[in-house]
């Protein structure tokens, strides 16, 4: 696969405590609930009926330095709160099983100020999309699983940037665009168990379009420039599809290798736009992204080290899919390492504990907006501790 693709942006991999351990590496293997996600045609290789609940506070830390200036500009401290839940249940051991999940595979939340040097670029960003799926697994043969489930995305967006008209106070007037939406997609991918125990997974999320209508427009200006101002919009936001190659392999009957090559299709993520109910004063908007296709990589290992503990562990790396000249300080993305380490802890042979923790580090990106001109240098950290419940039946 080459090395000039690239994926990531605002794509949240967090859907699995025991798979985040291992750098979100799960397409080819069968651990838990989360296979919901990672493989529907696995899902009805899972021995047990289960039900498992995480949840995985993400903290953004991200620097800027404007060309030609000494002075190091931070984010605010905020955190998000990415979470998975997911049940499956049907006979044991049987030739069908059934599930339902609700993750968050893409979002973001950051915070500038409103004193920062790109203030009129973005003050904040809270995006939020949680899916919903549904998700039935047949079991074609002993070797063969094959599974699907029906996405429903319910969106939301909170996005304010400073205006350059002066209040009468001396601070910038402010717009802030708040609303929600809905989209629709699916989930499917196929598992196989070779002769040679190595096992297989392939697996496509289908492109989610979130179409937000009717959402709140705010603009805070001077009493005597309020009139003509919008106070709706209407917006659309293309989340992409993903297509995943995954690998099992078990070199002893403790240890598990998981490895995943991932395609995310970001070419569809052209503009931001909105769409106002007035354009007296403001224009509808039409900002270029320009989103590259791409892809990350993905290897983890899991260690049953005793029948009650379980220790885990990963490395990855993800190629942005922001152009040169798109780079922005909503999602100030380049190429990152992803690290990871985990545990399991079986209380009970039903009631089991995982934890993980996941750091990405995002590579130095020097870059002039094409747009707004904004110019400088992004440097970002990103730390995810992550706590999972699960219960066997």
């Amino acid at each position: 696969m080459p090395a000039t693709i690239f994926a990531q942006g605002f794509q949240v991999n967090l859907q699995g405590q025991k798979q985040i351990g291992m750098a979100g590496a799960g397409a080819g293997t069968a651990m838990d609930g989360a296979t919901l996600f990672f493989n529907p045609g696995a899902m009805v290789m899972l021995k047990e009926n289960q039900i498992n609940l995480g949840v995985s506070p993400l903290l953004f830390k991200s620097a800027f330095l404007k060309a030609g200036s000494n002075q190091v500009e931070h984010n605010k401290n905020e955190v998000a709160p990415p979470f998975e839940a997911y049940a499956v249940f049907g006979p044991k051991s049987g030739k069908i099983k059934f599930g339902i999940g609700a993750y968050t595979p893409f979002g973001g939340l950051v915070n500038w100020g409103n004193q920062w040097s790109g203030k009129y670029s973005l003050i904040s960003l809270n995006l939020k999309a949680i899916y919903i799926q549904p998700t039935i697994s047949v079991k074609l043969t002993d070797n063969i699983g094959l599974g699907a489930g029906f996405v429903y995305n319910h969106g939301s967006v909170n996005l304010q940037r400073a205006i350059p008209i002066t209040k009468p106070d001396g601070s910038d007037s402010k717009a802030t665009l708040d609303g929600s939406g809905e989209g629709y997609g699916w989930n499917a991918g196929i598992y196989f168990k070779t002769l040679s125990g190595v096992t297989i997974g392939i697996v496509h999320r289908s492109k989610v379009d979130t179409k937000l209508n009717n959402g709140d427009a705010t603009f805070d200006v001077p009493t005597a420039l309020q009139a003509g101002f919008p106070t709706k919009f209407n917006s659309s936001l293309p989340l992409p599809a993903t297509t995943s190659l995954g690998f099992g392999f078990y070199p002893s009957q403790k240890t598990t290798i998981a490895f995943d090559a991932n395609w995310v299709h970001w070419s569809v993520y052209k503009n931001l736009e909105f769409d106002y109910d007035n354009n007296a004063r403001v224009a509808d908007t039409k900002s270029p992204r320009n989103y590259s296709d791409g892809a990350s990589l993905k290897l983890g290992i899991n260690q049953q080290q005793t029948d009650k503990l379980a220790l885990r562990a990963g490395v990855g790396y993800a190629f942005t899919p922001v152009k040169d000249g798109y780079v922005t300080p909503e999602a100030p993305d380049a190429n990152r390492l992803i690290l990871s380490a985990g545990l399991g802890y079986n209380f009970t042979s039903k009631f089991n504990l995982d934890l993980s923790f996941l750091y990405e580090g995002i590579e130095s990106r020097k870059q002039t907006n094409l747009e707004s001109n904004l110019s400088g240098t992004f440097k970002t950290n990103v730390y995810i501790p992550g706590i999972g419940l699960s219960y066997k039946f």
